[in-house]
């Protein structure tokens, strides 16, 4: 079993881990075309280390609701030089992608972590690329394709199977030869779930502990938080992303996943420092 203090990527989770978003593309659902350009996007990983972020997230497909599929290739020009400047100045970097070659092209250019939405099933050859990378991975749960997941997402039961299937995947990259501790889980919130899904699936994220790894959170700015709320567009959904992400620190969670990096590690340090005072009665 995984323990709060066992290291990720370098990292000790003894305290919650920001992970930075950069997104290299022209679509994503909340920044797409800000950080195409090269120069952009690094000058946005380096403002986000120097916020706070001990890991930042390059991907090259937007995967919204809704997307149309990259090209490998595409992916590979877009992300590749942003990787190589930021690994180049000792920023910890992941590649956010769902493809063997793209992933084989980030960890050569210094890519420590393989962040896929698939979990390492969308490409036949991913689970022996990461094997053989030695990198880190994070697997998350996704019902369908980018293309067709909010079509009309049916579970019986959303966190037992989210469960169930994290946990097969974990098994897999272990038979795989990937090492526990390289391992990294992420429920997909938003990837094939209704907001009622979605509820269901943060409410139970203690259930995750089980699986012996570190849990990864992404809430950031997604529309679950709008639907709850006032139909807010992204960049308005702040405050939702920074509650929804103290739930779940509460229940365990060891990484959160943002676009907001100052104001998330303000939060978490508030959080932190409160529970790590032995509490007392009056």
């Amino acid at each position: 079993m995984t323990t709060a203090s066992s290291p990720f990527a370098g990292l000790a989770l003894d305290r919650p881990q920001v992970m930075g978003i950069v997104n290299v593309t022209p679509d994503s659902f909340s920044d797409g075309g800000k950080y195409l350009a090269v120069e952009a996007a690094i000058a946005h990983g380096r403002r986000l280390a120097a916020e706070g972020a001990t890991i930042i997230d390059v991907g090259g497909e937007s995967t919204r609701p809704g997307a149309a599929p990259v090209s490998p290739e595409h992916e590979i020009d877009r992300t590749v030089p942003v990787i190589r400047a930021l690994a180049g100045e000792g920023i910890r970097v992941s590649i956010d992608t769902r493809h063997a070659a793209v992933m084989q092209a980030a960890v050569e250019s210094g890519a420590a972590i393989i962040n896929d939405i698939s979990a390492l099933e969308g490409d036949p050859e991913s689970l022996s690329v990461a094997a053989r990378s030695r990198a880190c991975v994070v697997l998350m749960h996704m019902q369908g394709q980018p293309s067709d997941m909010q079509a009309a997402p049916v579970y019986q039961d959303a966190p037992r199977e989210v469960r169930d299937y994290l946990a097969a995947r974990v098994e897999a990259c272990l038979a795989a030869g990937i090492a526990r501790e390289k391992i990294c889980v992420d429920p997909g919130i938003g990837f094939g779930k209704t907001l009622d899904h979605n509820l269901q699936l943060l409410a139970a994220l203690s259930d995750l502990q089980g699986l012996g790894v570190p849990v990864l959170l992404g809430v950031s700015r997604k529309s679950f938080i709008g639907g709850l709320s006032r139909q807010e567009p992204p960049e308005q959904r702040l405050g939702g992303s920074l509650a929804a992400a103290l739930v779940g620190l509460e229940s365990g969670v060891k990484i959160l996943r943002v676009h907001d990096v100052a104001e998330t590690v303000q939060a978490v340090a508030v959080w932190h420092a409160i529970k790590s005072v032995p509490s007392k009665r009056f």
